[in-house]
Order: structure tokens, then sequence, then C-alpha cells
């Protein structure tokens, strides 16, 4: 992929590769304001509705300094974006990456030119120490999941558990149709299935893709389903839905689609559930309700991470307070360089103690062929610790 319109992409606002979908308007929400969660029937009252939530956050300085020495001095991964994460046999952690950088970095923090750049990895995490999964060979790495053979590429979305000791993770699947740097666009939602021990690729399957609406977003187990979140573009409003598997351990299973009211057999009926939320955020149980994480998009490559909550995981959520503003966003940042920006903020449940989340985002830059190679530094994962009052 074109380093220089990976940002654009990946970033929590409407892109160029989302200009395919920015028009669609999906048929179960016809009758629902642009952007706007549609009418969902009341399933019961819950104590989260009509909340609000405040947040004293810190940096997670042991996740943070085990990460940066590993992308400094470990000789593989030097930094990626996405930061996905899913429990894997042995008490072990799956950090599952998009773009990746691999190789070294330099004494000066810099990024030599000829880092190898692949479009996913994985890193596993035994609590102590790191190492990187790729495709490929030792000598020549490539993508977990590698490119089609017309040279197709895929970003990954929230992995969950599979059936059969495998890992489930969906794919967002992209095509380059002309010269220009942002003549790219998605193609199709895809299911990369992994070994869960050894985290190679099995196979890769199809999942619905009709409406344009990418799958991915975020997967959550609930009782024998999975909940999988997606988002596209409704008038220029990036807007969330969601679907459900039938009864089986992850993804591969019968989907059915939320459309406000029920569960539909149709991917065209699916409704949104949230608005203004970016292309990765995590929904999870939090007390009696359900709280989303996300970062803010109501304006273009905006710097505050919000939470928005609702009573059931169909929603609607509702927005419930700011959590953070990241301090390395424009010009004013920390990197003082108005081309950085942030996105892509989510919790990471299975490190929530009571009420103190792990949240991640990624930090990207416009001026992808200067930045990310002159500072290394700039193209990773944050860690944050936030702690949630609810009044």
């Amino acid at each position: 992929m074109n380093n220089d319109v990976r940002g654009w992409l990946r970033a929590s606002t409407v892109t160029a590769a989302t200009v395919a979908v920015a028009a669609l308007m999906v048929p179960g929400a016809a009758n629902a304001s642009p952007g706007s969660p549609a009418p969902v029937a009341k399933a019961g009252e819950c104590s989260l509705a009509g909340a609000t939530i405040t947040a004293e956050v810190s940096i997670n300085d042991e996740l943070t300094e085990r990460f940066e020495t590993y992308a400094n001095t470990g000789g593989e991964w030097t930094g990626a974006d996405s930061t996905y994460s899913l429990p894997l046999p042995g008490g072990e952690t799956g950090w599952f990456f998009s773009d990746t950088f691999l190789g070294e970095v330099n004494d000066d923090g810099s990024r030599p030119l000829d880092s190898v750049f692949v479009n996913n990895s994985i890193v596993v995490d035994d609590g102590e120490t790191l190492r990187t999964v790729t495709g490929g060979t030792p000598e020549a790495p490539e993508s977990v999941i590698p490119p089609t053979e017309d040279g197709n590429w895929h970003w990954i979305g929230d992995p969950t558990a599979g059936r059969r000791g495998t890992v489930h993770v969906p794919l967002l699947q992209f095509e380059k149709f002309g010269p220009g740097g942002f003549d790219f666009g998605w193609t199709a939602n895809r299911l990369a299935i992994l070994d869960e021990d050894t985290l190679e690729l099995q196979s890769i399957e199809e999942l619905p893709s009709a409406t344009g609406i990418n799958w991915g977003s975020w997967t959550q187990e609930a009782g024998n389903r999975t909940l999988v979140y997606g988002i596209t573009d409704i008038d220029g409003v990036r807007s969330a839905f969601v679907a459900r598997t039938s009864g089986t351990r992850g993804l591969d299973g019968i989907w059915r689609f939320w459309d406000g009211q029920r569960w539909s057999p149709r991917e065209a009926d699916a409704a949104p559930v949230a608005s203004y939320v970016a292309n990765e955020f995590s929904v999870a149980p939090f007390r009696d309700g359900w709280l989303m994480v996300t970062h803010d998009t109501t304006f273009p490559f905006d710097s505050r991470i919000v939470a928005k909550v609702a009573c059931e995981p169909t929603g609607p959520f509702v927005d419930a307070g700011e959590l953070y503003r990241t301090p390395e966003t424009g010009p004013f940042g920390s990197y003082g360089d108005g081309d950085v920006f942030t996105y892509n903020a989510h919790e990471h449940p299975e490190f929530r103690e009571g009420d103190t989340l792990l949240v991640t985002y990624n930090v990207n830059t416009f001026d992808n062929v200067g930045d990310v190679y002159d500072d290394a530094s700039i193209y990773r994962p944050r860690f944050l610790d936030v702690t949630l009052t609810v009044d």
C-alpha cells in the first residue's frame, strides 16, 4: 500500500477510501435522520441511561515502556496501528495490528527508509517479553494475511475466538484503482481463520459485503452469540451498525442484522445504532448497560475520546461524556506538527479492573514519507488507564 495515503484511511473521519460508500443510504435507516440511531423498542431501563461519565486518565507505564523498548531495540516490530487485543492460550495476549513497520530503529530515533512494511501483523505478549508474528519468512516477512493475487490488501478488524482452536479475524479488503495517491477503496469484508497456537493463516472466507458497511470495527461475545459492529457513512456522518452470529463461537455462523426493532436476515435492513463514531471503537458491558469508547468524529481529526452509553448492545448509544483529549494532535500538540493526528480509540475489556479501563489509540501523520521515518515514535499506539466516574 502507498504510505502516503495510509493515514487518511485509518483516520476517524470521512476519507478517500470511504468515498465509495459515503453517499450510501442503508434501506433499514431510510426513515431516520442522517447518521441518527433508528428508534429502538424499549427492552427495560438501566441506571446507565442518562448518566454523565467523567474520567481520570494516566499513562499505562507498563505497556508503554514495554512496547517502546521493544520497538526501539527488538529488531522486529517498530510501529503500527489498529491495536486490537485477544487473550491467547497459556495466558498470552495477542496484539493485532494493521499497517506495520518492521526492522530496526536508528540510534537517533528515526526509522530507516528501507524498513519493511506489511499490512498486518501480530505482537504476542507473555507479560514480560514481546515477539512479532508475520507471514513469509524471517528473511522476507510478509503480512499475516497476505494480499490477494491481484494485489488487494487487508486491514484487520477486532479478532475473536473461533471454533476448534482457531482465531477469527474480520478483514477489510482494499484495492487500488488508479495511479493517484487516493485512488484506492474498500471492496469487501472477509474473515481470516488463524490457528490459535501458531497464529498461521488457515483460510480466508467471505463475510457480508452487499451494503458497503465495513464489518469488524468491534466484536463482542454475548452469551452463545458474537456481536459484530461495523461502520459506514450516511450523508457524511460516520455511523455504527451491529450484527450477530447464530449460536456459534466466532464469525462464520449465520448472520442477523439489527434493523432498529429486531434481528433481520437481510444486511440491507441494518440500521444505525450510534453516530459520529470512528472506524474502530469498542462496545462492552458496563454496570447494567453497555459502554462505547470511540474517537469523536463530529469534527474532522478531533482529539477527543468520548463515551457513549446504551441499555442494550443494539443501542441507541447516546453521548455520556468526554474521556480524554489526545496531546499529540495538531500544530499545538506535543510534536508541534500540524500533520500529526490521532484516531481509533477503544477499550480492551479483558484488562478492565473495576471501573478502570485500558484504552488505546493510534497516532499518525499526513506526512508519511517524512515524519514516520524522521521520528519512529509517531506511528505507535498509546496506552491509557482510564478510571470512570458515573453521575
